[in-house]
């Protein structure tokens, strides 16, 4: 895999990858080329069989606060509607990548989430967040619909219609203490156990059988817009392919010699 020169990206050997938005002087402003690369890396970690956790986070005070205001916004006065297109299903593109991606993503959010930096989070599996970590779906403040990145179609399925109308609606900025509240963050930490706790929770998601949950995140992407009877056929279908997995049996002799299971 080609490695990324606009964000820091590191492996180890527990099977946990992060990546960090490494402009803090911008607070993590996204620019054109950290979209592509961001969006490539999520395209190769398909095939890194050696990764089965990736955790996203920010460095500084910020985790993202969405597209940089003259790298992006300045420069797309200048382009046709041809352009701005191929500008925004890139965006896109990533959400896709992240949400396709057959291993769980947790968004570790060390601070102010915005913009493009909220639907990042928000296509994320699991967000742990600081206290700092505020968050605004912000397209409506600077003149657009809030329907970015797929906002309109996950935030109403994370927070229910009427909080994400109203959120999507002011762009307001939520504390991190009533995203908890609203579901839309797995948990708040303090700033300082923000690092502790997302390790924590990577490692337990690491040494979890990974063909498993990349098959159940397939399939609550699949279920989304599924009738019950088309999802119950689904699952049964998913549930049968898991037990022709080697972890199923692996998860079964660990129980019966009452020891913890070695997921491959």
């Amino acid at each position: 895999m080609k490695q990324p020169t606009t964000f820091l990206y590191e492996q180890d050997a527990h099977g946990i990858a992060t990546i960090t938005l490494n402009r803090p002087e911008r607070l993590n402003a996204l620019t054109f080329e950290v979209y592509r690369e961001l969006t490539d890396i999520f395209a190769a970690l398909r095939y890194e069989t050696d990764v089965r956790v990736l955790v996203l986070t920010g460095a500084g005070r910020a985790f993202c606060s969405g597209g940089d205001v003259h790298d992006i916004i300045g420069e797309l006065f200048s382009r046709n509607m041809e352009g701005l297109l191929e500008f925004t299903r890139l965006t896109c593109e990533l959400i896709q990548n992240i949400r396709t991606l057959p291993k769980p993503v947790i968004a570790s959010l060390n601070g102010t989430t915005a913009g493009a930096g909220a639907c990042i989070a928000l296509a994320s599996d699991i967000r742990i967040a600081s206290e700092e970590a505020k968050i605004a779906f912000l397209f409506v403040k600077v003149g657009l619909a809030g329907t970015d990145m797929a906002a309109s179609y996950l935030l109403p399925r994370v927070v229910g219609l009427a909080k994400a109308s109203e959120m999507l609606f002011t762009g307001d900025f939520v504390s991190a203490a009533e995203a908890e509240r609203i579901g839309l963050y797995n948990r708040v930490v303090p700033a300082g156990e923000l690092t502790a706790a997302t390790r924590a929770f990577a490692e337990q998601l690491a040494r979890g059988p990974a063909f498993a949950l990349g098959k159940t995140k397939e399939m609550l992407n699949r279920e989304l817009d599924m009738n019950l009877q088309t999802a119950l056929e689904s699952e049964a279908q998913a549930q049968a392919i898991c037990m022709q997995h080697p972890d199923y049996r692996e998860a079964y002799e660990a129980f019966v010699a009452r020891r913890e299971a070695k997921f491959r």
